[in-house]
């Protein structure tokens, strides 16, 4: 640990880091799912999972055969998917599943008309794992192919980390207790205990912490922690999120950030699967770039990443979007790093997708046409609206 992370503590903000943790970045499928099925692959107790999206697919297929070996040979599984991002899991699936002794709950399902009711979109957005207690895999990757049919034909740009070390007591704490949760609040009977007890190796050197969204005691955790890390950097920001539409105090920090003479860099989309939601965000460009930050729209292939580094020591990597619906409504986790190491790995990574993404110019920008700017102020709007009627509070 260097002298300059040591003194960084407030990029925290109040939460306190563990030490002594391995730490692994993982980039898109190709790396993500190859370790996770092998973490699967060696449980001996116990294994949880959370996502968003569980989807009928080849990269998910081979997830769900994985949990059915465990479950077949002893394990304990516990899978937890959200009631609309995997709304679409076949039948065939869950049955597989439940016949192999893979305990599966859904959060917030569905119920009729439901798209009429806002309060829907308080989701479960967390992807995590854990196994035996031991090792932990969380981040932006669900469970679904990157790898999409299409003119692009290329993986999506999305991080997961590994993670062993002290870090899995809170880990496994959160999945263990929000598993109790859903499955008292369905009345589902049994299965609510837990013998095992997280172990780690010794050898480890990473400081880091756990940081979740949740609507009890840890609503602003996640906002707090990039509010500050964008206060407190010196030098460099790079953040990149696949739906940025962050609240008031969020940009003025990224503008007083620029004007001090942080070089600040947003990735963003270039090609979406929201175009509503891209229209709202580019809304809030113009001031943005005029006040002196860099924005990307990424072109080769989606984005869906929710990374951000600065100062070259400290990183984040979670399933926290900078949005109201990720930061005031969706439950989400991310992981916060002090590590020279991983932040340069990390980093590293982010310059070569900039390096495939449009600038935005600011001369060009504030030339829009008008009927774009009002469409994009009209959709802004309008998710200011639906944050409101879903009860997410103030969006600062």
């Amino acid at each position: 640990m260097t002298a300059r992370s040591r003194s960084n503590r407030p990029f925290f903000a109040g939460i306190e880091p563990l030490p002594g943790n391995r730490v692994r970045l993982l980039q898109s499928g190709a790396e993500f799912f190859p370790a996770l099925i092998a973490a699967i692959d060696a449980a001996c107790d116990e294994i949880h999972l959370e996502t968003y999206i569980f989807n009928a697919d080849r990269s998910a297929e081979a997830v769900r055969d994985a949990l059915v070996r465990a479950a077949r040979r002893g394990v304990r599984v516990r899978v937890l998917v959200d009631g609309i991002g995997s709304r679409e899991l076949p039948a065939a699936w869950r049955e597989a599943l439940a016949a192999a002794g893979v305990n599966l709950l859904t959060y917030r399902p569905l119920a009729t008309g439901w798209r009429a009711n806002p309060r829907t979109l308080r989701r479960l957005h967390r992807k995590l794992a854990v196994v035996d207690a031991r090792i932990a895999f969380l981040g932006g990757m669900n469970l679904i192919d990157d790898l999409e049919p299409g003119p692009l034909a290329r993986p999506r740009l999305d991080f997961s980390v590994e993670v062993q070390g002290p870090l899995l007591a809170p880990i496994h704490r959160s999945v263990f207790r929000l598993w109790r949760l859903v499955a008292l609040t369905q009345l589902q009977g049994g299965d609510h205990d837990t013998t095992i007890s997280p172990t780690w190796p010794t050898d480890g050197h990473v400081r880091a912490a756990f940081v979740v969204r949740d609507n009890f005691a840890h609503r602003r955790d996640i906002e707090r922690v990039y509010l500050a890390a964008l206060a407190l950097a010196r030098d460099e920001i790079v953040i990149a999120n696949a739906y940025f539409l962050p609240g008031r105090r969020f940009r003025k920090l990224l503008r007083n950030a620029a004007a001090r003479g942080v070089r600040v860099h947003l990735l963003t989309q270039g090609h979406t699967d929201h175009p509503f939601f891209q229209t709202a965000a580019r809304a809030l460009y113009r001031d943005l770039l005029a006040a002196g930050v860099h924005i990307y729209e990424y072109q080769a292939s989606e984005l869906h990443a929710k990374v951000a580094v600065a100062d070259g020591h400290w990183a984040t990597v979670g399933s926290s979007n900078i949005d109201p619906f990720s930061l005031l409504l969706a439950r989400e986790a991310n992981l916060v790093v002090d590590d020279e190491g991983f932040a340069h790995d990390l980093r590293q990574r982010l310059q070569q997708a900039i390096g495939q993404s449009v600038a935005l110019a600011p001369a060009g920008w504030q030339r829009r046409p008008w009927p774009r700017r009002v469409l994009s102020w009209l959709a802004y709007g309008s998710v200011r609206l639906m944050v409101g009627l879903a009860g997410g509070g103030r969006w600062v």
